[in-house]
C-alpha cells in the first residue's frame, strides 16, 4: 500500500529537484525526507532515486511514481474541498504566502477574522516576495498567495492558478523635507529627473517596474542606493541621499525628515490572491478572499489604498468573480525583502 505522506515526500524532491530544497519547502528536515524515500523505497521494491555528481535525480521508477503521486495528490485537495462544501465550514490548514506591506498591512486584520469566524482553522502566514509565492501556490506549497503588479507591468501567472482582486494601492514619492519640492502636494515624474533614486535591489520585479517607468517618461534613472525594506528607504530619503516611491500600505507614520509628494498621473499598484484553480471549491480559500478583502477595505478607510471593488466583499463572490490565469492562528513567518 502506498503511503500518502511518502507520495507528497516524493512530489517535493519531484518539484524541488533536490533533497534540501523538497525538505525546506515541506518544512521538515532532510534527514525525514530521507527516510520517507528510504520507506517508500522499500514499499515499491525499486530503487526511486540515483546520485548524480553532488546531487540526486529520479530514477525512471522514481519519475513514473512521482508522477503518478502528483495526480494523485490533486485528487486529493479536489476530495479536501468536496469534503469542506459538504461540511459548510473551513477546516483544516490553510497555507499563506504575502509580500512584505501586505503581510503587515492585510493579513493581521484577515488573520484575525478569520480565527474569530473559523475557529476550526488553521492559518499558516509566510513571507514571500511574488517570485517565490506565486511558484509555491503552483507546487502545493501554498494554498493562496497575495502577489501584486504595477499598473503599467503586469505579473504573468502561469496557467492552473485562479486570481481575485483585492486592492488598488496607490503610491508616492517620497523626498527629503529639504527637497526643492517639499512644499507641493503633487508633481509630476518627470520633475524628478535630476533625482537621485534609491531603489529596490537590482533584478527584483519592482526595480525593473521603476526602471521602465521612469525610462518611459523619457528619465534615465539615477540609482544611488538600493534596499529592500521601506523603512530602510525612508531613512536613506530622510538622510537626503535620494528620493523613492512610496507606496500607501501598510507604510506606517512618515519618518522625520521625509515629505510625501502625489503623482498626478498617478502610480499604483494592483494586488491580488491567487490559487489552484483545483482549489476553487475549497471553503477556506472562499473565506480568506473574503476576509482580505474586508481587510482591503479597512486599510482604504484608515487612508490607504482603494478597494480594487467595493461590491465583492463576500467570499462566495470573490471566488465567482475570480480570473483563471493562463488556461485558526496564524504562525510562522519567514522574512524576505520588502514590497
Amino acid at each position: 500500500m502506498l503511503n500518502l505522506d511518502r507520495l507528497r515526500t516524493l512530489d517535493a524532491v519531484a518539484r524541488h529537484g533536490s533533497i534540501s530544497a523538497a525538505a525546506a519547502g515541506l518544512h521538515v528536515t532532510t534527514s525525514a525526507v530521507s527516510q520517507q524515500l528510504g520507506k517508500l523505497e522499500r514499499d515499491t521494491g525499486q530503487r526511486l532515486l540515483a546520485r548524480n555528481g553532488r546531487g540526486i535525480r529520479l530514477t525512471d521508477a522514481g519519475r513514473l511514481l512521482a508522477e503518478h503521486a502528483a495526480r494523485i495528490l490533486s485528487q486529493v485537495e479536489l476530495a479536501q474541498a468536496d469534503l469542506e462544501a459538504r461540511a459548510g465550514q473551513p477546516v483544516g490548514e490553510l497555507r499563506i504566502g504575502a509580500f512584505p506591506t501586505a503581510a503587515r498591512g492585510l493579513l493581521p486584520a484577515a488573520l484575525r477574522t478569520l480565527r474569530g469566524e473559523h475557529p476550526r482553522l488553521r492559518v499558516r502566514l509566510r513571507e514571500l516576495e511574488p517570485d517565490d509565492a506565486v511558484p509555491g501556490t503552483v507546487r502545493g506549497d501554498l494554498d493562496l498567495a497575495v502577489v501584486l503588479d504595477w499598473y503599467n507591468k503586469p505579473l504573468s501567472l502561469p496557467g492552473g492558478l485562479t486570481k481575485a482582486p483585492l486592492l488598488d494601492d496607490p503610491a508616492d514619492v517620497a523626498i527629503p523635507a529639504g527637497h526643492r519640492l517639499a512644499g507641493r502636494d503633487e508633481a509630476d515624474l518627470e520633475d524628478f529627473a535630476g533625482d537621485e533614486w534609491v531603489s529596490w535591489p537590482q533584478g527584483e520585479f519592482c526595480h525593473d517596474w521603476l526602471m521602465l517607468t521612469l525610462r518611459g517618461k523619457g528619465i534615465e534613472p539615477r540609482v544611488s542606493h538600493m534596499a529592500g525594506e521601506h523603512h530602510t528607504q525612508l531613512a536613506l530619503v530622510a538622510a537626503g541621499l535620494g528620493v523613492a516611491v512610496a507606496p500607501r500600505l501598510g507604510r506606517g507614520p512618515v519618518p522625520e525628515g521625509v515629505r510625501m509628494v502625489r503623482v498626478r498621473s498617478g502610480m499604483r499598484r494592483h494586488i491580488y490572491a491567487v490559487w489552484r484553480a483545483d482549489a476553487d471549491r475549497r471553503s477556506a480559500i472562499r473565506a480568506a478572499v473574503a476576509a482580505l478583502r474586508r481587510s482591503a477595505a479597512g486599510a482604504r478607510d484608515t487612508g490607504g489604498a482603494d478597494t480594487a471593488d467595493e461590491d465583492t466583499a463576500v467570499a462566495d463572490t470573490a471566488v465567482a468573480d475570480a480570473d483563471t490565469a493562463g488556461g485558526g492562528a496564524a504562525e510562522g513567518s519567514a522574512v524576505g525583502g520588502e514590497r
